[in-house]
């Protein structure tokens, strides 16, 4: 017979309203916390089945029902589980795990945010009243000779509890939801749910609607209880990869390659994560990392848990031993979670550096797709770059992938580049015995340069110089490569990246005698004056060299850390039009081209100036684009020294 109780055991006048409020943010994870529940007390009953303390029925089969009452607006979530006595409902229902609702705020506010109180004290069932006016509990316990129980709460302080007429071990929950809540007894609403959270609950799950006539409309089974993840690496298959990564992820693009995560020691962690094939130019590269704890999932991309840069893939991790907050939603920042982050990262770099060693051709398949997870990575994780940083692969201007130590090593030996005549050909380049030089040239081979393109088409000109010179680059066009390259000079000694057109070295001019050399300075320095006055630019840097390549007249030059600092200026709110093209170059004509020397000859000429202000719009052109009003001219320009051909 049922008896009306006084107050449950709390110190606070109603500690409903203070369940709704700071229990969970999301009201569907009643779902995830009943049926949590469920499974635990199958599990717990198994385990006492192979202790010997219970016989199992020869017919029964673990399980957990949702049964879905639309009419009566009812929800109900029945396990087969090890039940409850009178006595245990007083201690797990009643006498909630806190002597006072007011004590509790008030001692636990400075370190929980609104939504993070509950679940972590053993209160997921309170869970249920944010969405039912009234919740009945009916249950009976495995123990030989138990009564069974009924327990009813409208939200108030108050609780009816006694015999009930439950006739199977387990435990029936009741919820009467109240008018907000109606659709969590929508049959698609409630699967949806179901799949979110419980989706590889170890227990089977099952939902169906309740007095369905329909033979067709079996209760349908919402969960995998073994997923791919708990087995052995050698025990899954390619396939199976595959599969669980279609069916989790809904993406039907095959992924690149997966990492299965299997730790027991210190901590109990297991995972897979997926490097998916990303379109770079049609798609974010954002990923999904679903946690999870025993099997229960918990929340997408946690970020005390997961790694930053690995948020970019997608995958599970499972880890019963996670500090979780009350609500399960979030987790507390301790060094423990810190660790489990750092174990993540240093698997993701052991298969990485393992695959650029074992699998070098493969690896290279997935470099593009894979480069900007990496070098993320390198940005946000100093260990991580580290244990990455021989393994960073770069494609330089003929599609060879090489790494780190490969670069510095190919860099080629000053002595050994030949010069080009006017055709590209290669021929004997004129040597001088110049001390001076020898001295730069060794400087530049300890700095250990490596040279980069950002634009192929742009700086086409520039990669046929280079090509001539026997010398290399590698391509650097993505937007995080900047930053990037910074990251590895501050990591690596002596190492210095340089754009291919921050300056000339003496790889690419003519060598003459120091006589010859200080008689062409001279002249220089009138020509680049002539250049300036042409240009109406007094203040323009402008520098003539004889160039071994003779088929280039002019080019701009801008240093290295000129640029970086103009990219970091436009980055950081100058604006994409605060610098031009020209802002901070150096104008190099070629004395060994024919228009630098008829500019030579003819500085006061008729078309001298028209010449200027073509090799000067040509170098500009090698660089970004003219703006409209300088292209015009340019056009016109091109026009009337084309027109001089037909005099």
């Amino acid at each position: 017979m049922a008896q009306t109780h006084g107050n449950l055991s709390i110190n606070s006048d109603n500690i409903f309203p203070i369940i709704k409020k700071w229990l969970y943010s999301d009201h569907d994870i009643f779902y995830r916390e009943l049926i949590s529940n469920g499974c635990d007390a199958i599990t717990k009953l198994k385990k006492l089945s192979m202790m010997g303390e219970y016989e199992m029925p020869d017919d029964r089969k673990d399980r957990v029902d949702v049964i879905l009452n639309p009419e009566e607006k009812t929800i109900q979530i029945i396990d087969n589980g090890l039940g409850m006595t009178a006595e245990e409902v007083e201690e797990y229902i009643n006498q909630i795990a806190f002597s006072g609702a007011t004590d509790f705020i008030e001692k636990y506010k400075d370190k929980t945010n609104d939504d993070q109180i509950i679940g972590h004290f053993g209160l997921g069932f309170y869970s249920a009243f944010m969405v039912a006016d009234q919740v009945h509990i009916d249950t009976l316990s495995y123990k030989e000779g138990a009564t069974p129980v009924h327990w009813e709460c409208d939200g108030g302080t108050e609780y009816d509890m006694g015999d009930g007429d439950y006739a199977t071990v387990g435990t029936k929950i009741t919820l009467f939801l109240n008018e907000d809540c109606l659709e969590f007894c929508n049959e698609y609403k409630a699967k949806e749910v179901v799949k979110k959270y419980c989706s590889f609950m170890p227990t089977e799950i099952y939902v169906s609607k309740a007095n369905e006539t329909d033979p067709e409309k079996q209760p349908e089974l919402m969960n995998e209880t073994k997923p791919l993840w708990t087995k052995h690496p050698n025990e899954c298959t390619k396939e199976e990869y595959l599969e669980f990564y279609r069916k989790v992820f809904m993406d039907y693009k095959e992924p690149l390659f997966w990492i299965h995560l299997n730790m027991d020691y210190p901590f109990n962690l297991k995972g897979i994560l997926y490097f998916p094939k990303i379109n770079m130019e049609y798609e974010s590269i954002e990923g999904t990392i679903k946690l999870y704890n025993n099997q229960v999932f918990i929340a997408d991309n946690i970020k005390e848990v997961i790694p930053e840069f690995l948020m970019l893939l997608k995958g599970v991790i499972d880890c019963p031993d996670l500090p979780l907050n009350v609500s399960r939603s979030a987790l507390q920042n301790d060094g423990f979670v810190k660790k489990i982050s750092e174990y993540i990262s240093k698997k993701v770099a052991d298969k990485l550096s393992g695959m650029c060693k074992t699998e070098k051709e493969e690896y290279e398949k997935y470099w593009d797709d894979i480069s900007p997870f990496i070098k993320f990575g390198c940005l946000k994780d100093d260990k991580f770059c580290e244990k990455m940083n021989d393994y960073i692969l770069f494609k330089d201007i003929d599609g060879i992938f090489m790494t780190l130590p490969e670069c510095l090593e190919t860099k080629p030996a000053e002595d050994e580049v030949t010069a080009v005549d006017e055709d590209g050909n290669a021929v004997e380049a004129e040597v001088v015995d110049n001390d001076a030089d020898v001295a730069e040239d060794s400087a530049e081979t300890e700095e250990k340069v490596i040279y980069y393109v950002t634009d192929e088409k742009q700086q086409s000109q520039y990669i046929n110089m280079f090509r001539q010179a026997k010398m290399n680059a590698v391509i650097m066009n993505h937007n995080i490569d900047q930053p990037f390259m910074s990251q590895l000079e501050s990591k690596n000694e002596h190492v210095k990246f340089q754009r291919i057109d921050a300056d000339l070295t003496e790889s690419f001019k003519s060598k003459t005698s120091k006589k010859a050399q200080k008689e062409f300075e001279e002249l220089a320095q009138e020509i680049a004056e002539s250049m300036k006055k042409a240009l109406k630019k007094e203040n323009m840097s402008v520098k003539i060299d004889k160039l071994k390549n003779k088929k280039i007249a002019s080019m701009l030059t801008i240093a290295e850390e000129t640029r970086r600092m103009q990219d970091m200026m436009k980055m950081y709110g100058g604006g994409m039009d605060m610098f031009g093209a020209e802002d901070g170059a150096t104008l190099v004509l070629n004395a060994n081209h024919p228009l630098v020397q008829y500019i030579m000859e003819n500085k006061e000429g008729e078309n001298t100036t028209m010449m200027c202000q073509q090799l000067y719009d040509l170098a500009l052109l090698q660089n970004a684009p003219l703006s409209p009003e300088a292209m015009t001219k340019f056009v016109q320009r091109s026009n009337d020294i084309m027109l001089l051909l037909t005099k």
